[in-house]
């Protein structure tokens, strides 16, 4: 794949990407697990009620419209930390999960869920319910971001550094293995279902904080698209340029760290969507190039998640399928594919 540096090449893949969100988008808010008439649902959100049914408003507004902002925020960060780490790393199966920060959300949940019984008290304050789960998935995401920060200063190599997260992945395994050893079975419940992943747990309350978080970690992975392009080059070629390899190797872990975490927190560990969107953007563009590499990953990655999350109200029963079930199934060949072209 060669780099285009004027991006035009891919304006007409963006364009169609671009009409493709929409549609998604609509179609998330239109329909759900629940059967709503779709003119009923378009009533709502012009701010009428349907007589008879006071209950599909807030069906439609605090459910669905949330629901559907928080997929395609998800996908797009997802996706985007998948482009840094594999551009950066330059592994083509490096992923969000590659650097342990899920796995310290993961541990973080576990925690409160298997040991502590879903509820902690700091002095007056007790915590309990999603917002403790929130809570302890964020603390345990960036614990292990502010790990990685101080050892990327102590390792200069990057495949260090790649082991070092492979390495925590397997530590926190085995504690919450251990904590699930000795949980009751409510806790192992409840872990499990958090395990299982959906974006239906952000509410209209939370959905500020989340969309303030995301769009800032956004923002800053925008910020490196010149230095990956140039990183693309390899390291040498980059420092003649005046690139700080170190700086931005400490930017990538924040932005990937702030990112990794806020998705995981809030709508628990979803898979494969940031290992395979980068190599399908890549597929669609045919092209390395991040100034518009990196826009097609954030496309691609929140159409991905909200056709998943339209996948995931098939039921049609007023129940859901989890997301972690269906992301694999789009993954996995993506994945297959990139396995056995780098064997060729």
């Amino acid at each position: 794949m060669t780099p285009h540096p004027k991006g035009e090449a891919g304006r007409g893949p963006l364009l169609l990407l671009s009409f493709a969100l929409v549609l998604l988008a609509v179609a998330n808010v239109l329909w759900g697990s629940l059967d709503i008439p779709v003119r009923d649902v378009w009533h709502i959100l012009c701010g009428n009620e349907v007589e008879g049914h006071p209950a599909w408003s807030v069906i439609v507004l605090q459910g669905r419209v949330p629901q559907m902002l928080t997929a395609l925020l998800t996908g797009t960060a997802l996706g985007t930390c998948g482009l840094l780490l594999q551009t950066a790393f330059r592994n083509p199966l490096a992923g969000p999960s590659i650097l342990g920060i899920d796995s310290g959300a993961n541990l973080g949940v576990a925690i409160v869920l298997l040991l502590l019984g879903g509820t902690a008290s700091i002095g007056s304050l007790t915590l309990g319910g999603h917002l403790l789960v929130v809570v302890a998935a964020m603390v345990g995401a960036l614990a292990i971001m502010a790990l990685l920060m101080i050892l990327s200063r102590l390792l200069r190599s990057q495949v260090m550094l790649l082991i070092t997260g492979v390495i925590i992945s397997y530590v926190t395994g085995s504690v919450i293995q251990l904590l699930n050893y000795s949980a009751t079975e409510q806790g192992v419940f409840s872990f499990v279902i958090w395990g299982m992943g959906n974006f239906s747990s952000v509410g209209p309350e939370r959905l500020p904080i989340f969309c303030t978080l995301s769009v800032i970690g956004l923002l800053l992975a925008l910020l490196l698209i010149k230095p990956l392009d140039a990183l693309l080059l390899g390291d040498r070629y980059a420092e003649n340029l005046g690139i700080k390899i170190g700086r931005v190797r400490q930017m990538l872990l924040l932005v990937t760290g702030l990112l990794t975490a806020t998705t995981t927190a809030f709508c628990g560990p979803i898979s494969f969507i940031g290992l395979a969107v980068p190599h399908l953007a890549r597929l669609t563009l045919g092209t390395a190039w991040h100034r518009t590499l990196m826009p097609a990953t954030m496309f691609i990655g929140a159409n991905l998640a909200l056709a998943c999350n339209l996948l995931s109200t098939l039921p049609r029963d007023g129940s859901i399928i989890p997301i972690s079930v269906i992301t694999p199934l789009i993954g996995a060949p993506v994945v297959l594919h990139v396995i056995l072209k780098q064997k060729k």
